[in-house]
């Protein structure tokens, strides 16, 4: 058994509160000015220069916000480096923060380079691992709801996420930069006296570190308000520092009694006219303008005798993390320019490499880890988190693995952040792992919507509400309850209740009664729509299959009974209740809940109706396939009946967007259906930062074969449909706007221009 112990026990957000928080963050940082909280670490370090020579004089270095465009800081670091210019103090704000910390952690500038060019910073800005290692649940929830729309409610009313992200993987990042898996690195042990400012977001006042975990520190200061939650810290809850101190000059100048201060600016440039067209630019404005406020009195303090350096970083955005080698290239160009001014501050070769030596991390020998523990869980069994941890004690602190295993832990969706530490007690390597439960949580309001419509006789228009209450009892039992209004109205109710502590073993028992349009098809003519009202109750068990998927079994009952609205009576006029057993098993290892880009996917459903005589077979796979920036897929399905044939009320069908795309909703009806299609994507156009999806433009080949016809009597052998279409993520869900034609028939072909938004 693996040494695992259990300490004691011990939070995305939709665009409009992003809003809410972008003008809140203006407020505080006009309020800014009111003060700034006393330093969190030693207020100064001894006058001594960093190479001990008295005649030199001390030198601070100052790097500040911007986004990307800090990245142009490591080209600062990299000439300075060339010069052999050492430094006695670093301050930084924001992503000069990051740059800051990484350097006087002992990272060299070439080594930075070269790590953030290879992070993808499109991930770091997501929080949740691929669709593939997320908790089957979890995804079951997503597919129904927005899951942005996740919103906590409780005694004192409703609460809301707390960024966009949390940061739950720009913080594993930041751990591994600094080197946390060697042990948590503290600012106030660093050799290169090292300040990271951020701001307190409830009072408004600046904050500085100068001691405290490093990647803490970092992450603070680079928590984008609206964008990034919030760091929790001594109660406080901290923000960018580029709201209070975007470049700290008087900082440095305090750390360390700078003589000389080397100030590299980098902000953001205020908005053009054309370019303010909403609520949201005008808000990013206001920030802005704060942002450069603080920058511009900062700048009046520096003294002839400082160097200021200022990139042209002309058409390089603050999202621009992609372009940090080009970015980084204009900081080298900025710095080589004051060159001359830097070469007093020289040192000679012997002098420089001592200095270098010093601050640099030395290698050392990879920690065994001889305990695992998991603290600060409250609600959330242990167990949930320890079956995801597969590095064992004896085996050495690997980074990446560490990685891998927490954000299994954040895939099952019950946690703001999963973060972990290295401590040293009593010369054994405990790994703690920490787990934060959701701060708006545990009980939720989830939301959909959906509208999907031929612009002809079928459209229909959804809006989902769902109450979803999480961990009933120390093994996870969930209860969600759903309603639904529109075209088609439904209301539910499912109880999910584990076994066992790990979650593999369930059972469950849901109720669903509701109404839905369908409509029956001759010649592409819409003979009749009936509001056919449905009812099922299942209940049974099944297995977790850990991120593969789930499988399931047990025993439901069905109530079918159809109105006619419009049209022919061509439908039985009775209502029919049946009943029998299930099975059914579901795979998916797709990257993502929308327009995947990689991976695969299978369900297969088994109904078998003892008293009917007849069973009901659906199957249904495919895969995803990327080149460079196009998507390639396939799928393969069928609907029949192994055992006597499929009944009019629970035939198999086709028809709509992705499902022959020229046929409306539902349009196929029948037994033995077999489906086939081949698509392929080109990626577009990408959405901002901190969102995941893109924009696609898309040709679908379809075909499929209907056995026995219940509709389309006149369609025999297979059926083409061929779809061209463009589709994109939005805050409300996938929309897809297509146009599908097929040739087959004798009536001069079928077609359908299809519009499709929201969540299935």
């Amino acid at each position: 058994m693996r040494a695992i112990r259990f300490a004691a026990p011990g939070r995305r957000m939709l665009w409009g509160t992003l809003l809410t928080a972008w003008l809140s963050v203006a407020a505080a940082a006009a309020q800014a000015a009111a003060g700034s909280l006393p330093p969190l670490g030693s207020e100064t370090v001894a006058p001594v220069n960093a190479t001990g020579d008295p005649t030199r004089p001390r030198v601070g270095l100052v790097l500040g916000g911007g986004g990307a465009r800090g990245a142009a800081h490591i080209g600062v670091l990299e000439v300075l480096e060339k010069l052999r210019v050492p430094v006695d103090c670093i301050a930084g704000t924001s992503m000069g923060a990051l740059v800051a910390g990484v350097y006087a952690g002992g990272m060299s500038p070439a080594a930075m380079r070269e790590a953030l060019a290879k992070a993808d910073w499109d991930d770091l800005f997501q929080d949740p691992p691929s669709y593939a290692q997320r908790n089957f649940r979890y995804k079951a929830i997503d597919k129904r709801f927005l899951p942005a729309s996740e919103t906590g409610i409780g005694p004192d009313g409703l609460k809301y996420q707390t960024g966009v992200v949390t940061g739950q993987k720009i913080k594993l990042f930041f751990n591994e930069l600094v080197g946390d898996y060697h042990g948590e690195r503290e600012i106030g042990a660093l050799p290169l006296p090292l300040s990271i400012i951020a701001t307190d977001i409830v009072r408004g006042q600046r904050v500085v570190f100068r001691e405290g975990s490093l990647s803490t520190a970092m992450r603070a200061s680079m928590s984008v308000p609206g964008l990034m939650s919030p760091v929790e810290f001594n109660g406080d809850k901290l923000v960018d520092g580029g709201l209070v101190d975007n470049v700290p000059i008087g900082e440095a100048r305090s750390r360390c009694q700078a003589d000389v201060v080397i100030a590299v600016s980098v902000g953001s440039p205020l908005l053009k006219a054309d370019e303010i067209s909403g609520l949201v630019s005008v808000s990013v404005q206001m920030v802005n303008i704060l942002t450069e406020q603080n920058v511009v009195r900062s700048l009046a303090t520096l003294k002839p005798t400082d160097i200021l350096i200022q990139p042209d970083l002309e058409g390089v955005t603050a999202g621009d993390f992609k372009r940090t080698s080009e970015t980084a290239d204009r900081g080298v160009a900025a710095t080589a320019a004051l060159a001359d001014r830097l070469r007093p501050l020289a040192v000679s070769e012997a002098a420089y490499a001592a200095w270098s030596e010093r601050i640099q991390v030395a290698r050392r020998a990879v920690p065994k880890i001889d305990a695992i523990e998991i603290t600060g869980l409250k609600r959330v069994n242990p167990a949930m988190a320890e079956r995801h941890i597969e590095i064992q004690p004896g085996d050495p602190v690997d980074p990446a693995a560490v990685t891998l295993d927490l954000m299994r832990t954040y895939g099952d969706g019950y946690y703001e952040h999963v973060d972990y530490s290295l401590l040293t007690l009593r010369d054994r390597n405990i790994l703690r792992v920490t787990p934060r439960e959701k701060s708006w949580g545990p009980d939720y309001i989830r939301y959909g919507v959906n509208l999907d419509t031929d612009f002809k006789t079928d459209s229909t228009y959804t809006v989902r509400l769902g109450y979803h209450k999480t961990w009933l009892n120390s093994l996870g039992a969930e209860l969600l309850v759903y309603g639904e209004i529109g075209s088609n109205n439904a209301v539910g109710v499912d109880y999910y209740q584990p076994v066992d502590e790990r979650q593999r073993y369930f059972l469950e028992t849901n109720f669903k009664y509701g109404t839905k349009l369908s409509s029956i098809y001759q010649n592409n003519q819409q003979l009749a729509q009936y509001r056919v009202v449905e009812g099922s109750a299942k209940i049974g068990g099944g297995i977790n299959l850990d991120v593969y998927g789930q499988v399931h079994a047990g025993w439901e009952e069905k109530s079918w009974s159809p109105d006619l609205q419009i049209g022919v009576p061509l439908l039985p006029k009775e209502s029919k209740v049946y009943g029998g057993g299930f099975v059914r098993a579901d795979l998916d290892q797709t990257d993502r809940l929308y327009f995947p880009t990689t991976g695969w996917f299978s369900t297969a459903e088994y109904f078998y109706s003892p008293a009917e005589n007849f069973s009901k077979l659906k199957a249904n796979a495919g895969a995803y396939h990327s080149l460079g920036d196009w998507v390639l897929a396939g799928r393969l399905s069928y609907q029949g009946s192994p055992v006597g044939q499929l009944p009019v009320y629970d035939s198999g069908s086709l028809g709509g967007m992705f499902n022959m795309t020229a046929f409306s909703v539902g349009q196929l009806k029948g037994d033995n259906i077999s489906y086939g299609s081949v698509r392929a994507e080109k990626i577009i156009g990408r959405l901002p930062l901190g969102l995941r999806g893109d924009i696609r433009l898309g040709l679908l080949v379809e075909g499929a074969r209907v056995g026995i016809p219940y509709t389309e009597t006149n369609l025999k052998g297979w059926i083409n449909s061929t779809a061209i279409y463009l589709g994109g993520e939005t805050p409300l869900g996938p929309v897809y706007l297509g146009y599908g034609y097929s040739s087959s028939g004798s009536i001069g072909g079928y077609s359908n221009l299809y519009l499709f938004l929201g969540t299935p």
